[in-house]
């Protein structure tokens, strides 16, 4: 392991960043050192807008995936080399906002009836009803579920944060009768 890297993973784990966010970074800061054939610390703006060029023009990269690796880079230059960081040089790209599609009731039905098994359907009937991410709905538990109170206990989701969601009459009587 490299010097930079050990001192940017430190960087890193010292913020309490996620396991997913430190991969991410580190391989970003790989990628962009890859690019250029030259460690990333003799990189400067300038390879930092040719690198932005092609992760936009020739890799197709959306506009997000392009502001999380600046984001890494950004991160890499200011905390782990300690150089300063013009966002006017390299600006995060504008995200194209979108409203959601939103099924209507009978195409949510369909869509749960459509299941094959009876898991698959309390699993989208969780999902549609309580709003949880799919990696949040892998971690709950049977205890997570608050039939008196009628939440469901969802925790360490998006920044690990916990929440209390409602907890609808039919989806409880479908997770009672999948339980049985």
């Amino acid at each position: 392991m490299t010097h930079l890297r050990k001192t940017m993973l430190e960087e890193l784990q010292r913020r309490n960043f996620s396991e997913h966010t430190i991969r991410y970074y580190i391989r970003t800061v790989e990628d962009f050192a890859r690019h250029f054939n030259r460690p990333p610390d003799r990189l400067g703006p300038r390879h930092i807008r040719e690198y932005q060029a092609e992760l936009f023009q020739k890799r197709k990269l959306s506009p997000g995936t392009v502001a999380i690796r600046l984001a890494a880079l950004r991160f890499f230059y200011i905390k782990t080399l300690k150089k300063s960081w013009s966002i006017a040089e390299t600006p995060y790209p504008q995200k194209n906002r979108r409203l959601p599609t939103i099924l209507s009731q009978k195409e949510v039905e369909q869509l749960i009836h459509a299941a094959r098994t009876q898991r698959e359907r309390v699993l989208l009937m969780t999902l549609y009803a309580t709003g949880a991410r799919n990696a949040e709905l892998t971690h709950l538990k049977a205890t997570d579920i608050d039939s008196q109170r009628m939440v469901v206990h969802i925790r360490g989701g998006k920044g690990r944060k916990d929440r209390d969601v409602m907890l609808s009459p039919n989806l409880l009587t479908a997770l009672r009768s999948h339980w049985r």
